[in-house]
């Protein structure tokens, strides 16, 4: 863990990721945008909704891409028979790059998030204290969803390339099948409107978006009447918590895969 981090904060792909996360937040703050009232959102409030939403988009696509070409990646240049001759042992070392991955990729999240609260203190704005620290958790659980889809397609893929295109058609089949597309032809095929919303709801990045947008809007009235089949069946509280355990579970599931998948493969 510690060679993996050591290495990757000397990487460009880190170093670009970290500007654009950091850069995001503080082009937000000076566009000004937390001194306007869009909805009833102001303040912090607004600039945490706007930054989630950018980070959706960004964090899933950077974290698949450049995590299903590490290992595959490794193994065309030969450094994976390397680093396997030392006195490690293959789950002390696959998991330990999954760990450092984890931490270099909530690292610039969290610098992000401090930078928006020093901010509201700066400025005289009440700073959201408990929704900063439940977008840190909702944050955490999509980076390991996505942490664990990439090592997986990384130890399935028999080259760079291959990895690439897989971890690029992850990403674009689970924004297309967001309640824009899906949901319009479930529902146009009169399909029940809970079985609709679960299939939702088992897409990682809806569950993140819902969970998201609940925390300023409790009754939901952005989704419409599809607030009603989440609230009766779940609750805030409960959503929340699904926000929060389904997608670090997927992660850690999808990640346990690629771990038995590699252990079974020809390393070198």
């Amino acid at each position: 863990m510690r060679l993996e981090l050591s290495e990757s904060l000397r990487s460009r792909w880190f170093h670009f990721y970290s500007v654009v996360v950091i850069g995001l937040m503080a082009l937000l703050i000076t566009t000004g945008i937390s001194e306007s009232r869009v909805l009833g959102f102001t303040g912090l409030s607004r600039l945490l909704v706007t930054y989630i939403q950018l980070a959706m988009a960004i964090l899933p696509l950077f974290i698949v891409v450049t995590t299903a070409r590490s290992m595959v990646g490794d193994r065309e240049a030969g450094n994976l028979e390397y680093m396997l001759a030392f006195p490690v042992s293959l789950r002390v070392w696959y998991w330990g790059r999954f760990l450092a991955r984890l931490v270099l990729t909530l690292a610039p999240v969290a610098l992000a998030l401090g930078l928006a609260a020093g901010y509201g203190l700066a400025r005289g704005h009440e700073v959201p204290w408990a929704p900063i620290a439940l977008y840190s958790g909702l944050i955490a659980a999509l980076a390991s969803c996505f942490l664990g889809i990439g090592f997986l397609i990384s130890a399935l893929s028999r080259s760079t390339e291959v990895a690439l295109g897989a971890s690029l058609l992850v990403w674009l089949t689970l924004v297309a099948l967001l309640d824009l597309l899906l949901l319009s032809i479930l529902i146009q095929n009169q399909i029940v409107p809970e079985v609709v919303i679960g299939i939702a709801l088992a897409n990682p990045l809806q569950a993140f978006r819902t969970a998201s947008m609940i925390l300023f809007d409790p009754q939901l009235i952005l989704l419409g009447p599809a607030s009603y089949v989440i609230l009766d069946h779940f609750g805030v509280g409960g959503y929340v918590a699904w926000a929060l355990a389904y997608p670090a579970g997927l992660g850690l599931v999808f990640a346990a895969l690629g771990y038995w998948r590699f252990s079974r493969s020809d390393l070198v």
